[in-house]
């Protein structure tokens, strides 16, 4: 298994570049499902789930290809005649439940698994099968297994209202009724950026779509879509994830450039919470750049939907709290059990406490160099950054939860100035480097 060894101190000097979005990537893929022919993606990044998520519609029928130098995935959905998702692949991601929309649309059945993947927090797939089946799809559930079915092969179309507002429901729905014979409507749909360049997709390959961007969006099914060749997003959340790295390991005073991201994906809300830490910020098209001050001021965030603050950059924050000259709080209204980093961080000496759905960092306690362990995509990464700035050595483990979002993190960080380097260990040596805490 493979570590992250983070020599602390170093200063991060940049430059870094935002890769593609896994976000947008894996509906993009599912997308390509549902035409009759070769679909080319580019600026796609090598990631544990891209890969997975390719294995998965493999299992379908279409031939997936993945030049990783060029990151470019091309998809041949010529051959759907195995409208399956097993277990065996499906528990590794729950994203890869998006093929229920995706076999649906195109086939008028599926039996997809019930998903995996991180292991914190409830986050069911009530509302995907609820919203299919207002869609009027027949739906069991048989030994873990989604077994779905459109009378005559394609769904009606219908009207559902998602409570809460989720984006995998609304990319599953999405999926499934693009091609319903009839017209479809979303309630309190998802408004990220991931949904809606995912939508235009849609539409570029023949979907009659309107609304995308908005809480409801509403659909015309349509008998055929067309193959496409389309650039994935960069990822908002690995932007955000620098710009904080920028703001905790920079040098004071000294800009720290980040390249080829979208900073308008990121919402207003988390763009005015960093200036209020005091963080000299400059946005221009493609490059954000980031200054550390001298003293980081603390503020308390509350993540919403978008355009609220990300769910997926509350670890990370918390990571800046406590390196901020005084007390805040980080509050995740989207998942209330995504404190596990939490634990991780108090090894390193942060100063938290977590009471229901709020941490409570009280800043400036001096952070050191531990083993810790990583339990999920967005808190790996929060140990990661904790270790830049810990005095001493910090050994990140389980770090293939950290490679299904992050695509050659050491590398982007050793090559902007971060001491770090991947080992391998055994899980359960005796070596105290090597045993879990």
């Amino acid at each position: 298994m493979d570590k992250l060894v983070v020599h602390g101190g170093a200063s991060l000097d940049g430059p870094l570049t935002v890769g593609g979005s896994k976000n947008t990537a894996l509906p993009l893929m599912a997308a390509a499902v549902l035409a009759d022919g070769t679909s080319r993606i580019t600026k796609v990044p090598d990631l544990r789930d891209v890969r997975t998520f390719s294995n998965v519609i493999r299992v379908a029928g279409p031939a997936v290809t993945f030049d990783d130098d060029a990151h470019t995935l091309t998809i041949d959905a010529s051959t759907v005649d195995h409208p399956v998702a097993p277990y065996e692949l499906v528990k590794k991601m729950r994203a890869s439940f998006y093929m229920l929309g995706a076999l649906m649309g195109r086939c008028g059945e599926a039996k997809v698994s019930l998903p995996g993947g991180c292991a914190w927090g409830p986050r069911p797939v009530d509302l995907h099968i609820k919203g299919m089946e207002a869609f009027g799809a027949d739906i069991e559930l048989e030994e873990g297994y989604v077994i779905a079915s459109a009378p005559g092969g394609r769904l009606d179309g219908g009207s559902f209202r998602l409570e809460p507002s989720s984006v995998g429901a609304t990319i599953n729905l999405l999926l499934g009724a693009v091609r319903a014979e009839g017209a479809s409507r979303i309630e309190n749909a998802a408004q990220e950026p991931d949904v809606v360049a995912f939508g235009e997709a849609l539409q570029s390959m023949g979907a009659q779509i309107d609304g995308l961007g908005t809480d409801t969006i509403e659909i015309q099914g349509v008998d055929r879509l067309d193959p496409i060749s389309v650039r994935n997003t960069p990822d908002r959340i690995e932007l955000g994830t620098f710009m904080l790295m920028a703001a905790t390991a920079g040098t004071p005073g000294t800009p720290v450039e980040i390249r080829e991201g979208a900073h308008e994906h990121l919402g207003q809300n988390f763009k005015d919470k960093f200036a209020e830490t005091g963080v000299d910020v400059n946005y221009e098209p493609e490059t954000v750049t980031v200054t550390r001050p001298e003293t980081l001021r603390p503020v308390s965030i509350e993540t919403a939907p978008y355009p609220g603050f990300p769910t997926d950059l509350q670890a990370q924050w918390t990571v800046l709290l406590g390196l901020a000259d005084g007390t805040a709080t980080a509050t995740d209204t989207i998942y209330d059990d995504r404190f596990k980093h939490v634990p991780e961080l108090q090894r390193l000496g942060m100063d938290i406490s977590v009471d229901g759905n709020t941490a409570t960092v009280h800043g400036g306690a001096p952070i050191k160099g531990a083993q810790v362990m990583s339990t999920d995509l967005r808190a790996s990464v929060s140990l990661v950054m904790a270790g830049m700035v810990a005095d001493g050595t910090t050994h990140v483990l389980r770090v293939y939860h950290l490679d299904r979002g992050y695509e050659h993190l050491e590398g982007k960080l050793q090559a902007a100035g971060i001491d770090i380097e991947r080992q391998e260990y055994e899980e359960f040596e005796g070596d105290p480097a090597g045993t879990p805490a």
